[in-house]
């Protein structure tokens, strides 16, 4: 996501390549002063050692205190200090008496004058170098005593010229500029080549709008009411938002830990720890049903994992209630057709002549519908759960298996209270049934047996079918989601038991899975409900099995109420 610009000077990339250039400069700027101030002190060292050298030399040399002592020193003496002048690269080499009279210098016209500079300090037996302006300029000179039999006879000074030595400075200084100008174009490359990378990783924005799209993206990122997980190449936290919190069921610092650390279901750690992307696979927490999608973020390497979460909790539920309107339509729809298969049976009878024949098998097939009506609101009054069961029966009877609401049922309309939605209800039930259903297909006498009723502790519901059943070792994993017996479909298998357990969870009830007496798995889910007492008067238990029964019979007025039969089947193409 590019960001609109805003006036500025330059790009990050630009601006940190343009401080880098000018911190080298100031650097090496600063190194090559630094290095020249430091030259010079050392080149001023360096020639007054030279010089010193030079006048203790010539002052010790044996044929210099034999020329003094001759009438004409300068006679010997000026080639002399000339030659070493020419061989040790000092600027002039001078000797004279002790009075200062000059025996020999660079300039011979100058030789018989006075030397121009400090002899006390040699007059008094000391060797000391100064930087003194002579007839030559400015330079650095050494001045030592000559001494012949314990007394000094003359004075030596050697010296080098400033602009000598400055000279000399300079060419140190040019070639470390020349260094310095070579290390900047090679830092500048450097700095451009860094940058450049920079400018590709940053898409050439600037500061101001790095930091605005990191506005934006922490504003994004909680306003999201989907869940964002990043992970990381170890699969580690990288990043969570406030979405992802909440329908993961984290809660803590989870920045940094693995994935297998946060206490998830195993089918959805799974699907986290997986490095192939995952496209709306639905996966169950312990309260919600989540639309997971995972996108691996490569670059040449693995490096992490983008995980979306949808809640589709309050969709499928919406599915359950589908599924169970659309069982009842096509309940109605197959009593439909055979209501009109009897109808053409009554009008062709009538048409033969057999009016009598004719209203009796109308008035059979009546009381019929109406005595099983009955018996089905009799057993299961609450309207949601009968309509379920209703719709469930057609499947089934298309299906060759027979769907019967065992003598314990016994469901009054309002008895359920509000903390227990019939969504819930649905789903719990009409998964169960689907799955007893599936199981019974084809088995010998193929029943499905369903009871509802209230105990002492609450609400049970059980569903048994005349299966295989389900193995001891399998009683825990048949609720784990993707669990199945049967081959994946095109919308996948093992979802529903497991919706089953979660929707239980939440209202705090259990679900368990036995053998069912006649073979097969029976299926229960006991839930706990308000306290229901019986209505005054009422005999207890007996016939209905609970209270709810008791209240059901103080509803249904009078004698013209059918009695229950053991067994209700429940109308089907039959009906």
């Amino acid at each position: 996501m590019r960001l609109p610009r805003v006036p500025t000077p330059r790009s990050l990339a630009g601006q940190l390549f343009a401080m880098q250039a000018v911190l080298i400069a100031v650097l090496v700027a600063g190194y090559a002063l630094f290095t020249y101030i430091s030259d010079r002190s050392q080149a001023e060292e360096a020639a007054g050692r030279q010089a010193m050298a030079v006048a203790r030399s010539v002052a010790d040399a044996p044929s210099v205190r034999a020329a003094i002592r001759t009438p004409d020193p300068t006679r010997s003496l000026q080639p002399y200090a000339t030659r070493v002048q020419r061989h040790t690269g000092v600027d002039f080499v001078t000797i004279m008496d002790p009075r200062g009279i000059r025996w020999t210098h660079p300039d011979e016209d100058l030789i018989g004058q006075h030397f121009l500079g400090h002899t006390s300090r040699a007059l008094d037996g000391q060797s000391f170098t100064e930087t003194y302006t002579g007839t030559l300029g400015p330079s650095v000179r050494a001045v030592t005593p000559i001494s012949d039999g314990g007394r000094i006879v003359g004075l030596v000074s050697a010296g080098i010229k400033v602009e000598a030595i400055t000279a000399r400075v300079q060419d140190q200084v040019t070639a470390l500029l020349g260094a310095a100008a070579g290390a900047l174009a090679l830092g500048a490359v450097g700095t451009y080549v860094i940058n450049a990378r920079l400018r590709r990783h940053t898409h050439g924005m600037n500061a101001a709008e790095l930091s605005r799209m990191h506005d934006y993206h922490q504003a994004a990122l909680h306003a999201v009411r989907e869940g964002l997980l990043m992970l990381d190449g170890q699969y580690r936290v990288a990043l969570i938002n406030d979405g992802g919190r909440e329908l993961l069921g984290v809660s803590g610092e989870v920045v940094g830990l693995s994935v297998a650390g946060l206490g998830l279901p195993a089918p959805l750690t799974g699907a986290l720890l997986s490095s192939e992307p995952r496209m709306d696979e639905v996966h169950l927490t312990e309260t919600r049903v989540l639309a997971v999608n995972t996108s691996p973020v490569s670059g040449g390497e693995r490096r992490g994992t983008v995980v979306t979460l949808r809640d589709v909790t309050e969709l499928q539920s919406l599915m359950g209630e589908l599924d169970s309107e659309r069982g009842f339509t096509q309940a109605l729809r197959s009593q439909a057709h055979e209501a009109a298969n009897r109808l053409h049976t009554v009008v062709s009878l009538i048409e033969l002549g057999r009016a009598d024949e004719a209203v009796d098998f109308a008035t059979a097939e009546l009381e019929l519908a109406q005595a099983l009506t009955d018996q089905v609101v009799a057993a299961v009054s609450e309207p949601v759960l009968a309509a379920l069961l209703l719709g469930k029966a057609a499947q089934a009877n298309e299906r060759g298996v027979e769907l019967v609401v065992s003598e314990e049922s016994g469901l009054d309309d309002g008895l359920l209270p509000p903390s227990l939605p019939a969504r819930d209800l649905v789903t719990i039930l009409g998964n169960l049934i689907d799955n007893a259903v599936d199981a019974a297909q084809g088995s010998v006498g193929a029943r499905v047996t369903v009871t509802a009723c209230t105990d002492e502790e609450g609400l049970v519901l059980r569903v048994a079918d005349t299966g295989a059943g389900v193995a001891p070792a399998h009683a825990e994993a048949v609720f784990e989601r993707g669990w199945s017996t049967k081959p994946s479909g095109p919308g996948g298998r093992g979802l529903g038991l497991a919706l089953v357990r979660q929707a239980v969870s939440r209202h705090g009830g259990t679900l368990t899975v036995t053998e069912a007496a006649g073979g097969g798995a029976e299926f229960e889910v006991r839930m706990p409900l308000p306290t229901v007492g019986p209505a005054p008067g009422a005999a207890g238990p007996a016939g209905a099995g609970s209270a709810a029964a008791v209240l059901l019979a103080d509803r249904v007025p009078g004698p013209a109420r059918p009695a229950r039969t053991p067994r209700t089947a429940l109308p089907g193409g039959d009906a």
